[in-house]
């Protein structure tokens, strides 16, 4: 597979760099100590960025990462994408976009839509209908999700724009600095108004993608409270302290009160709801590259709140 190109006059206008004023005490400073210290660049997106033209310059003009930069220079990398190395194949789907920036996207994901190509899934992905938006934006990017969200599961998803912002929002996944709450209807209702599970989670030898508890698995932290009772069902609220695959799921069917409709861990209900009811409802990050504080949320989609209580 031929990488697809994104350094053409179409992208250009929307190509992403970041600056760096030399500051007087770091006068004769190498190249590579200021990427690194003062923008806190990696290690391999500098090695990529170093063979192109306009990889890394000195008041515009391009130099290597031995060069010494004098105070009052300005220093310049490109941080967005030159190739695209995916593999994913643009194509036209509906997206709703809460928030968007140089370096990042908000999206609000429907219900039944895979993040990710995989058997079945070729082209009718959100990845595919990103890829698409940003040629048709002329935006220099390939896919680059800094966490997932099942098939099924709706809400708020966060897509980098270039790898400098995946890499650093990724490591302030399940910190401080990178908090996610869901909301989600189970069957019944756990022991207690509100609790941690920590039950740790390992691959099923007998399926492909379900997961269980298991005393050598890896750990798992979830916290849950109950917001209202919903006739046989409850309404709750969950946050991650860890990322495993399917950890709601799991957890909440060891409670004793798995997801309502959730076919792989619980009871498939296509009469109430065509997928396990959950949905990422609120997300908070520091901003990769400006620093700043970022909260979005998004109500319950109509077929939640309806199991909620929340609509006639």
């Amino acid at each position: 597979m031929t990488p697809f190109d994104l350094t053409g006059p179409h992208y250009r206008a929307r190509t992403r760099y970041l600056t760096c004023a030399v500051a007087p005490e770091r006068d004769d400073a190498q190249a590579l100590s200021l990427l690194r210290q003062e923008l806190g660049l990696s290690s391999s997106l500098i090695k990529r960025v170093k063979w192109l033209n306009d990889g890394i310059t000195l008041d515009g003009v391009r130099i290597t990462t031995r060069a010494r930069c004098r105070a009052g220079q300005t220093l310049r990398v490109r941080l967005s994408d030159s190739v695209r190395r995916s593999g994913i194949e643009p194509a036209p789907g509906a997206l709703d976009i809460l928030y968007e920036d140089e370096d990042l996207l908000v999206l609000n994901k429907a219900p039944g839509v895979t993040v990710h190509p995989g058997l079945g899934h070729w082209t009718d992905t959100l990845g595919s209908y990103l890829l698409d938006y940003y040629d048709r934006q002329g935006i220099p990017a390939d896919f680059h999700p800094v966490h997932r969200l099942d098939k099924g599961t709706s809400g708020v998803l966060l897509i980098a724009k270039h790898a400098h912002a995946q890499d650093v929002l990724r490591r302030a996944l399940h910190t401080d600095a990178f908090q996610r709450e869901y909301l989600a209807v189970c069957d019944g209702a756990p022991p207690q108004q509100e609790g941690v599970i920590t039950l740790p989670l390992a691959h099923a030898g007998d399926s492909v993608i379900r997961q269980e508890v298991c005393a050598g698995g890896h750990p798992a932290h979830t916290e849950y409270a109950v917001l209202r009772r919903c006739g046989p069902r409850t309404l709750l609220r969950l946050r991650l302290k860890t990322g495993r695959t399917h950890q709601i799921r799991v957890h909440m069917a060891a409670a004793g009160c798995p997801l309502t409709g959730d076919f792989l861990y619980g009871t498939e209900a296509p009469d109430l709801i065509g997928r396990p009811a959950l949905h990422a409802h609120m997300i908070s990050f520091v901003h990769p590259v400006t620093g700043a504080r970022h909260f979005f949320s998004v109500p319950l989609p109509r077929d939640m709140a309806e199991l909620a209580g929340d609509l006639p």
